[in-house]
């Protein structure tokens, strides 16, 4: 799958120390996923005892990661 992180994801990322490796995790094997609003997704997934949230859009073989972010802080 080809992953594109859009300008605001790139920030948030560096922003809340999350990496591109988690990320990728997260949506590839989430713990839980649910559908938004607007074609978009949230995947969540716990790692190292924090769940990270991410939200992307799915397209064909391609996801845009939206937001990244840890819950709970």
């Amino acid at each position: 799958m080809i992953i594109e992180y859009t300008r605001h994801a790139r920030r948030r990322m560096k922003w809340r120390e999350i990496s591109e490796s988690e990320v990728k995790l997260a949506i590839s094997t989430p713990d839980k996923v649910e559908s938004t609003e607007k074609k978009r997704h949230n995947a969540y997934k716990t790692i190292k005892g924090k769940v990270l949230k991410v939200t992307y859009r799915k397209f064909d073989n391609q996801a845009q990661i939206i937001s990244a972010l840890w819950k709970g802080k």
